[in-house]
């Protein structure tokens, strides 16, 4: 069931002209992170580096719009920078540490929810293509292709490979784009980070939040809590806006 709470109620039809679906990644089609699970992490990679854990959060925070759109470079070169931004000259053994800790950690949140895969499968089983679009540092980038979802998804647009981040209009045009279909003929999928949906419905995308049980622990950055459109619970019912197959045409 998908609520619509600009009309209070529930929206039982779905929307007509849909050719494709763009899931959000961390949060949408991964579980969302609690920030003890970030504090951890975080612990985790400073360590090596020597740097006390609080600081290396603020430097890892401070430094997101950066990372996200990949103007530190690659992993090495980022901690290297955020290090030397606090202070410490790391050596080479040192930084390869921290960022063999940082690549594990992230590793460990790109498991995807229980009918997240299912769900991939089933929309390009009734022929629409599937797009993914996130806001991401490079530790995504690099582990893309190891992850089950590669496989399921026609086109991805990564904030860190192409230096934007949402709600940029450019990364929607440019995900449709990949996807060879229009905006209007898209259905994005998110859990609000970014204010991605709004992003989204102003590019002409039909914009649809995914507001899990675990929606309220996630630490994501400035997302729409006061989103006014529509809802789902889970990623299963994103399916019910479907028909059964697409027209072709």
């Amino acid at each position: 069931m998908v609520m619509d709470r600009r009309a209070g109620g529930t929206a039982d039809n779905g929307p007509v002209g849909i050719a494709a679906v763009i899931f959000d990644f961390f949060g949408t089609l991964t579980p969302s992170t609690p920030e003890h699970v970030w504090q951890e992490h975080t612990t985790r990679s400073a360590a090596p580096l020597g740097i006390d854990a609080a600081t290396w959060r603020r430097a890892l925070n401070d430094s997101f719009a950066e990372r996200a759109t990949g103007s530190l470079g690659d992993l090495p070169a980022t901690f290297r920078e955020l290090a030397r931004r606090n202070g410490i000259e790391p050596g080479d053994h040192a930084l390869a540490a921290a960022c063999a800790a940082r690549l594990a950690a992230q590793r460990e949140l790109f498991v995807f929810r229980r009918d997240a895969l299912a769900v991939l499968a089933e929309v390009r089983a009734r022929g629409f293509r599937v797009g993914v679009l996130s806001d991401c540092t490079t530790e995504l980038a690099e582990t893309w292709l190891e992850l089950p979802v590669a496989g399921l998804v026609d086109a991805r647009v990564l904030s860190c490979e192409v230096g934007r981040r949402k709600p940029d209009p450019a990364l929607f045009a440019m995900i449709a784009s990949q996807l060879m279909v229009e905006p209007a003929e898209c259905l994005y999928v998110g859990d609000g980070g970014g204010r991605e949906l709004t992003g989204a419905s102003a590019c002409g995308m039909r914009a649809v939040m995914l507001r899990g049980d675990d929606w309220s622990v996630n630490a994501a950055h400035s997302r729409e809590d006061d989103w006014p459109g529509p809802s789902v619970a889970d990623l299963s019912a994103v399916l019910s806006l479907l028909p059964p197959a697409r027209l072709a045409g």
